[in-house]
């Protein structure tokens, strides 16, 4: 899981430095090629973002599992 939040935090980065140069960028090819590349990689950073989501999710959800069959198996 750190990992991907590592992964995340690199991605999200990289976005704004590809969005900086895009604005920056006195030739307009390299302007749009960095534009391009800034939303490619904000929309990567989104998938991750909601990937973390889910397996944090499906960990809580696990939790409370295994909290319910302790507490039943307890009270036999």
């Amino acid at each position: 899981m750190n990992d991907m939040k590592a992964q995340l935090e690199r991605l999200r980065t990289d976005v704004e430095d590809c969005a900086l140069i895009s604005k920056l960028a006195t030739n307009p090819h390299k302007r749009e090629l960095f534009a391009r590349l800034a939303d490619h990689l904000a929309v990567l950073a989104d998938e991750v973002e909601r990937a973390i989501g889910e397996r944090g999710g499906k960990r809580e959800a696990q939790e409370r599992r295994t909290a319910l069959m302790s507490k039943s198996i307890g009270q036999l």
